[in-house]
C-alpha cells in the first residue's frame, strides 16, 4: 500500500557574504508562491528568519562557501551577531507561518513583519504590521503610538507581539484609539 502522505525534498542553499541564497531555479517558483525570498539576479534571497525557519522545519538544507553544512545553531548565532533582533523575529515568523499566515519584511518600525490573511497572498497587500516587544524590554509609550499612527495611516492593522521569556508569543491589536494625542 502506497503512503498518501507527501513528502517535501529538502531544498539546498548557498551562505555566502552572510546571506543566503536558493540557486536552483526549480525552486524559486514553489518557494516564492509561498511567501519566502526575494529575487536576486538568478538567485532566490532568503532572510535570515526565512532561513532559520526551514532549517528548523527541515525543509532547507544551508552549506557554507567550503560546502559544509551549516547547522540551526551555529547558523542562529551567527544572525544574532548581525542583528540583535534576529532571534524575536525569527519567534514571531516561526510562530505565524505555523497558523498558516505569509509573513514579509515590514516597514522600517523596528522589529516589524509585514502579515497576509491567510490565502492573500500573493494577490492582495498585507493586512497587518506585527511589531515585537520583547517582555521586560523597555519602549517609551510615545515611540509605540508614533509607529501604530504610522501603520494606520498605511491602511494597516497594527498588532504588537510580546514575546514572553519562555519563548510564547501574545498578540495585541492596537488600533487610533490606544495612542490618542
Amino acid at each position: 500500500m502506497e503512503s498518501q502522505e507527501k513528502v517535501e525534498e529538502v531544498i539546498d542553499a548557498s551562505l555566502k557574504d552572510s546571506r543566503v541564497f536558493v540557486e536552483r531555479s526549480d525552486k524559486f517558483g514553489e518557494l516564492e508562491q509561498s511567501g519566502y525570498g526575494e529575487r536576486d539576479g538568478k538567485k532566490l534571497a532568503l532572510k535570515d528568519y526565512e532561513a532559520l525557519y526551514l532549517i528548523h522545519s527541515k525543509r532547507l538544507r544551508l552549506k557554507d562557501e567550503k560546502g559544509r553544512e551549516v547547522s540551526f545553531q551555529s547558523f542562529s548565532e551567527a544572525s544574532q551577531k548581525r542583528s540583535r533582533d534576529a532571534w524575536t523575529k525569527f519567534i514571531i515568523y516561526r510562530d505565524l507561518r505555523s497558523r498558516g499566515y505569509v509573513v514579509k519584511e515590514g516597514f522600517g518600525f523596528g522589529t516589524d513583519l509585514r502579515v497576509y490573511e491567510r490565502g492573500d497572498f500573493p494577490d492582495k497587500a498585507a493586512k497587518f504590521v506585527v511589531f515585537a516587544l520583547d517582555e521586560g524590554e523597555k519602549r517609551k509609550v510615545e515611540e509605540v503610538g508614533e509607529s501604530v499612527r504610522q501603520i494606520i495611516r498605511m491602511g494597516k492593522e497594527a498588532i504588537v507581539a510580546v514575546i514572553e521569556r519562555r519563548g510564547e508569543v501574545i498578540y495585541y491589536r492596537v488600533g487610533r484609539a490606544n495612542f490618542r494625542r
